[in-house]
């Protein structure tokens, strides 16, 4: 069997090689997820103050951020919250609602110190006219947004300290 010159193949065959190689490099697979270790090293601080100050300072963060509080339980350390829902019609895909859920678990360890963890999932709702509705929560794993919030309510912690 002869082989045709390549400047009589179509040009798709004389370029397959590279459209092979940008088809697989498009598909270079996502980072792998966070260890529960390194999740845990992002999402939670220890403070020197104990649970209730911790606690105190933690829901009044949330709500200094706009976050609702939906449930806040000083015995269990728990605390659950969602951001106002932002909604908006997309052409083609209909309503899209969006919010961000946190909860925030803060317990009290020896030597007058408190630990709060903190867990924000970002969430997005989409509906067509026909009924059809989609969501995708996906974790909020930024260290920099842990960051910020972590100084919020260490900010909080500080100022009930000085006033108690």
């Amino acid at each position: 069997m002869r082989i045709p010159d390549m400047k009589k193949r179509p040009l798709v065959w004389q370029h397959l090689p590279l459209l092979l190689a940008g088809i697989l490099a498009g598909c270079a697979s996502a980072p792998p997820p966070k260890t529960s270790l390194e999740l845990q090293s992002i999402q939670a601080r220890e403070f020197e103050c104990n649970k209730n100050i911790a606690f105190a300072a933690t829901v009044s963060v949330f709500q200094d951020l706009g976050y609702v509080i939906a449930s806040a339980e000083v015995n269990t350390g728990f605390i659950t919250a969602k951001s106002p829902t932002k909604g908006q019609r997309v052409f083609f895909v209909g309503n899209v609602m969006e919010d961000t859920k946190a909860t925030g678990f803060v317990e009290e360890l020896s030597g007058g110190k408190a630990r709060i963890r903190l867990n924000f999932v970002g969430s997005e709702r989409s509906s067509s006219k026909r009924g059809r509705v989609k969501e995708n929560d996906r974790p909020i794993e930024d260290p920099a947004f842990y960051t910020k919030v972590f100084e919020k309510i260490d900010e909080a912690i500080f100022i009930r300290k000085g006033t108690k």
